[in-house]
């Protein structure tokens, strides 16, 4: 499933359970135009996992929170608690294989 995410609901969906993957990108940021693509391909192949895309921009507090320096940068969480943090581009079979671990 794959959300678009606020300041205000991102808490929300984080808190739903299960693994969440957390997009942190803004719309002049070229490599998160093309992560894009490898994001929304990976939220179809595994509707099981909450995608979401915040965009930066719009939505400074829960970058500054994460502290959140580059973009893109993806988070991956587990029943709300953070799992780790990457920055830049991560290819598709990668980020399965990081989401793969936390089942």
């Amino acid at each position: 499933m794959k959300l678009d995410v606020t300041d205000s609901t991102v808490e929300d969906v984080l808190m739903n359970g299960g693994i969440t993957v957390l997009d942190f990108w803004a719309p002049w940021c070229g490599p998160c135009r093309e992560y894009g693509p490898i994001i929304d391909e990976f939220a179809l192949e595994n509707p099981n996992i909450t995608v979401a895309k915040i965009n930066v921009e719009e939505n400074p507090l829960i970058a500054n929170k994460h502290g959140i320096r580059s973009i893109p940068t993806t988070m991956l969480f587990k029943d709300g608690q953070i799992i780790t943090k990457v920055p830049g581009i991560i290819q598709k079979h990668k980020l399965k294989e990081f989401t793969d671990n936390l089942a």
